[in-house]
């Protein structure tokens, strides 16, 4: 469990489904996505978000917002998901992601970003990660943001077409961010 002066980062509960399967069903939230889920392909996501960190002791940490909202969503650590491996940039793998998922209720108070600092600080400090990476759709400006707020610089050289995401779909075309542990920023 990992806290900050807003924000209380903890392990899934049962009471955190029918929050997570209402982001999940929001167009706002999955705008970057190919589709909303149903209750049962978010309930499934849920399952293989908690199961690892229940066995690694890292991973997507629920977010709480102390004492206003129970479950804001998730921010965490992990290995990317492409289905493939290696992943479609040249990195060296294997690499560690840093993501997030909030409700659409708790954008824009800086909740994201407040989360992800100190997810990359354990990432780096507990985990003694050298790198975390992050990736989003080309027009995703709210999730670049959050990534350059974290001190992570675009690597202009290694732009990638996702692997899920059919070649001309608006999705399709990513960029990678890259964050070293003497970058992050305060």
């Amino acid at each position: 469990m990992i806290e900050t002066p807003r924000l209380f980062l903890r392990q899934w509960r049962d009471d955190d489904l029918p929050v997570y399967a209402a982001l999940n069903a929001d167009p706002r939230v999955r705008e970057f996505f190919p589709t909303v889920l149903t209750r049962s392909e978010s309930d499934a996501d849920a399952a293989g978000l908690r199961a690892h960190l229940a066995a690694e002791g890292w991973g997507a940490w629920a977010v709480e917002v102390v004492g206003k909202t129970p479950f804001a969503g998730w921010v965490g650590l992990g290995p990317p998901d492409f289905g493939i491996h290696p992943p479609p940039f040249k990195h060296v793998a294997p690499c560690i992601e840093i993501g997030w998922r909030l409700a659409h209720a708790c954008w824009g108070q800086g909740y994201a970003t407040e989360a992800a600092r100190v997810v990359a600080r354990f990432g780096f400090e507990t985990l003694r990660l050298q790198e975390i990476i992050s990736y989003a759709p080309e027009g995703n400006f709210r999730s670049r943001n959050v990534m350059t707020k974290l001190g992570m610089t675009r690597d202009l050289t290694e732009g990638f077409l996702h692997p899920k995401a059919p070649p001309n779909h608006p999705l399709a075309r990513c960029v990678l961010y890259r964050l070293r542990q003497p970058e992050l920023t305060q």
